[in-house]
């Protein structure tokens, strides 16, 4: 039982209050070192993930030949051919005549269907041809559900994929139109048995028989052009010819010029120039940041004393400077630029492009910008026109050691060691605290903080006790007192 200043007419609350913000001191302590260590957590991460997403764009551009040795195509006249080419072709003019282009086998049904559905199951067999001469091993087999009505065997037919055919009526005329999905002049539909001809039948092809070609067809036809002298044929209209895929579109006259895409490349390059300096200029600005120790977390009393506004300007002092010089940031930084500045020996890269500076490439001289890269547009723009690949090689040879890995490839080993040993340190969203370093630093302050918890409950409750012994004397007192003075006022009487 808590007495609260009764008798001694003392505010007890209060003078408990008071005692307990002293003996409270040591475990604000803790619980601010709490707070600075997860804030540094929370900005370690934070760096983790500048250093994935420069990881994540090196390699989904300056390693993978299709962003960086790209072709450029021109066709003279796209509304006859167009075209595209990957890394591998030729810088070459090709002129190219179409004299056909391919269309796709059609059927129509001589008259309107006369399909009634059947009250059992009907299973198809057609033979397929395609337009460039494959078919599968077995027939098409198509089982009809008893009941069904046209409308859903005309759905059953187009989405079968082995079919390979878009199904049509015409609702004025009730007649039935069936397209090859694919083109070519070999295309075919053939009766597997005499009940896929008699329901055909019913679709209104008349005089289909078993193991007889679908009636009322119209052939398709392969493309036929002439491409630099050579005539040719192909089943489609899409084609790939030495790396360079053509689209016939209609017969005529047309050249195709095959270029390396200097744009292309140099804009990937560009690119990680620009996520490059980022990412140092981020890290370098967390290095580099002011620490103010006399700004230490808030406590809730604290907090509770100011506006928000005050709150959030204390906090940016308070957290500020948390990875100040710090040595696994500082290492990778160092690390990144002699990855960047080594010469790549390795018998694919060109020795007159074996550095960056050598295509255009530098570190500014302002050393205030802490590494930043600087290009020189007309240098390396020149260096990827003379040879691109030599220009891929730099970023990309493959090496068993440092001297003869490039660039790209020291660069991505670097991010990742510095990732490690963050993640080591700091961790990871879905790590749990014992995985990693400030992790157990932080287990171990909840467990003095529990326990300091605990022991400020047993001091409160002793001065609770100290004072509720304090006022039951009082009382005492006051009533020994009272009885006194009434006693001796009654003896006067």
């Amino acid at each position: 039982m808590r007495i609260g200043g009764l008798a001694s007419g003392m505010d007890i609350d209060q003078i408990v209050r008071d005692l307990m913000k002293v003996e409270r001191a040591p475990i604000d302590k803790l619980k601010q070192k709490k707070q600075i260590l997860e804030w540094q957590r929370d900005d370690y991460r934070s760096m983790n993930t500048l250093l994935q997403d420069l990881d994540s764009y090196v390699f989904n551009n300056l390693t993978l030949q299709s962003s960086m040795l790209k072709k450029k195509v021109v066709s003279s006249d796209e509304s006859v051919v167009t075209a595209t080419a990957n890394s591998s072709a030729a810088n070459i003019s090709t002129s190219l005549t179409v004299t056909e282009v391919a269309t796709s086998a059609t059927w129509v049904s001589a008259d309107a269907s006369r399909y009634t559905p059947s009250s059992t199951a009907t299973t198809l067999k057609i033979n397929v041809t395609n337009g460039d001469g494959t078919s599968p091993t077995d027939p098409v087999t198509i089982t009809i559900a008893a009941n069904s009505s046209l409308d859903a065997v005309i759905s059953q037919l187009n989405s079968n994929s082995d079919l390979g055919i878009t199904v049509f009526r015409d609702t004025r005329t009730g007649r039935i139109s069936i397209t090859k999905k694919d083109t070519g002049a070999s295309a075919s539909l053939k009766m597997g048995d005499a009940t896929t001809a008699s329901f055909f039948q019913s679709l209104g092809f008349t005089g289909v028989e078993n193991g007889a070609e679908l009636t009322g067809k119209t052939a398709g036809k392969n493309a036929q052009f002439t491409i630099n002298g050579l005539s040719t044929a192909r089943p489609t209209n899409t084609f790939t010819i030495n790396n360079v895929t053509y689209t016939l579109k209609k017969t005529g006259t047309a050249s195709v010029t095959t270029t390396n895409d200097t744009d292309a490349m140099f804009n990937v390059i560009k690119g990680f120039v620009d996520k490059y300096n980022e990412v140092i200029g981020k890290i370098n600005g967390k290095l580099s940041e002011e620490r103010y120790r006399d700004y230490l977390p808030l406590t809730d009393e604290q907090k509770e004393a100011m506006t928000e506004k005050q709150v959030e300007l204390w906090e940016q002092k308070a957290k500020s400077g948390l990875l100040r010089r710090d040595s696994i940031l500082s290492s990778g930084l160092s690390q990144m630029r002699l990855d960047l500045y080594s010469k790549v020996s390795n018998s694919p890269v060109n020795t007159n492009y074996d550095t960056l500076s050598e295509i255009g490439i530098t570190t500014s001289s302002n050393y205030l910008e802490n590494g930043k890269l600087i290009i020189d547009e007309t240098k390396l723009r020149a260096a990827i026109e003379n040879d691109p690949n030599a220009v891929y090689q730099l970023f990309n040879a493959s090496g068993s050691n440092f001297d003869t890995k490039g660039i790209a490839q020291r660069l991505r080993d670097t991010i990742k060691n510095t990732i490690g040993k963050i993640e080591k340190k700091a961790g990871k969203t879905v790590w749990t605290n014992s995985q990693f370093e400030i992790g157990k630093s932080l287990n171990d302050l909840d467990k003095r903080i529990d326990a300091f918890e605990d022991r400020l409950k047993k001091v409160e409750d002793r001065y609770w006790k100290q004072f509720s012994a304090m006022e039951k004397a009082v009382q005492r007192a006051n009533s020994q007192s009272m009885y006194l003075m009434n006693a001796f006022g009654g003896g006067a009487q």
